[in-house]
């Protein structure tokens, strides 16, 4: 009887442990793996960075990745191949549900191209009069031109050069190989070739052409005396050492301008001239600020301002937002303005 019962208690007992066995194997995981990724969709030849957590725990070093089934060398995949790839985590022997990627070539994405006309001027400038009547040219033919005033020269009012609206951009203007005013700069490097209005096709064609694979949209809010800006940038192919470029400009400031032309009615000077799209702030550096790969995300790099109306604004409803990009060159790969309180998307075409 004794035997019988050992016997029924080991048979009991390998039973139950082996049943135990099964039912941990079939049970889902109580503390399921979680996979991340840093990019979802992104450029072909781009690297994405997966991630794992448990219960909001970085485990991601004691993680095995997979791509459609395969292991991977640690945390990072890229690919040349435009796709979808199926990406899972394996951590303590469980599996994370499936993490979709897109790869894509960027060919089927592409945005409105525009022209930046840099305006180097004066109120105290009497031939600056021909490059502004030229801009008017072009925003009469195209609306693919975004334009910027930057008055030059000196702030002292005694002096004979004096400029209300003097912006300091001697950084950026040492970079330029023309000395003197007025001068027009096309896309950052590009002279505007003099007469300017005798040559507005060299502009018109500059928003023309070979789709600049970049677009920019810039949403902002204008209250209580501050500013918020968030400025966006998408890319649909790789570039490298990008900097953007942030302007806060404003319109309809009236002063007098010289004028040694036949423009404006050959009035020297014009005595209520309307100066728009005065360079004010520069939210970045005159030069751009880096934009570091690692913070694309989907294709797209975001970056906020938030500031006070600046003390030299004289009407902030007259403010308006200019944003580029440009190369590792120094050129304009493309540029885009907004209004106040304005939210945009990207123009793609």
């Amino acid at each position: 009887m004794k035997i019988f019962k050992s016997i029924l208690f080991l048979f009991l007992s390998v039973t139950l442990i082996y049943s135990c066995s099964e039912s941990y194997d079939i049970l889902p995981s109580e503390q399921p793996i979680l996979i991340t990724a840093n990019n979802t969709t992104s450029l072909i030849d781009n690297t994405v960075i997966l991630k794992a957590t448990q219960q909001g725990e970085d485990v991601t070093a004691q993680t095995s990745f997979y791509i459609n089934d395969e292991l991977i060398e640690g945390n990072a995949y890229t690919s040349s191949i435009p796709g979808e790839y199926v990406a899972k985590a394996e951590y303590d022997n469980f599996f994370s549900e499936a993490l979709i990627i897109t790869y894509h070539d960027g060919s089927e994405i592409n945005f409105k191209k525009r022209v930046l006309i840099e305006d180097y001027t004066g109120t105290w400038c009497g031939y600056c009069t021909r490059v502004a009547h030229a801009i008017e040219e072009v925003f009469s033919n195209t609306d693919n031109a975004v334009a910027v005033a930057i008055h030059r020269d000196s702030s002292n009012p005694n002096s004979g050069t004096y400029d209300p609206f003097n912006y300091d951009a001697s950084e950026l203007e040492s970079t330029l190989d023309a000395a003197g005013y007025p001068k027009g700069f096309l896309n950052r490097k590009t002279l505007w070739t003099s007469p300017e209005p005798e040559n507005v096709d060299q502009v018109l064609n500059l928003s023309q052409g070979e789709n600049p694979k970049l677009g920019l949209a810039i949403d902002n809010e204008i209250s209580g005396g501050n500013i918020t800006i968030d400025v966006s940038v998408k890319k649909a192919k790789n570039f490298n050492q990008l900097k953007l470029v942030v302007y806060v400009l404003e319109n309809g400031l009236i002063y007098p301008q010289q004028n040694y032309t036949n423009y404006y009615d050959a009035v020297n000077p014009v005595p209520n001239f309307e100066h728009n799209h005065v360079l004010r702030e520069t939210l970045t550096s005159l030069m751009g600020d880096l934009i570091p790969e690692a913070e694309f995300e989907n294709d797209v790099y975001t970056k906020s301002y938030s500031l006070s109306v600046p003390a030299n604004v004289e009407n902030a409803e007259e403010l308006e937002f200019v944003a580029f990009v440009i190369d590792e060159d120094g050129n304009a790969i493309n540029v885009r303005k907004a209004d106040k309180n304005t939210t945009q998307d990207f123009e793609q075409i």
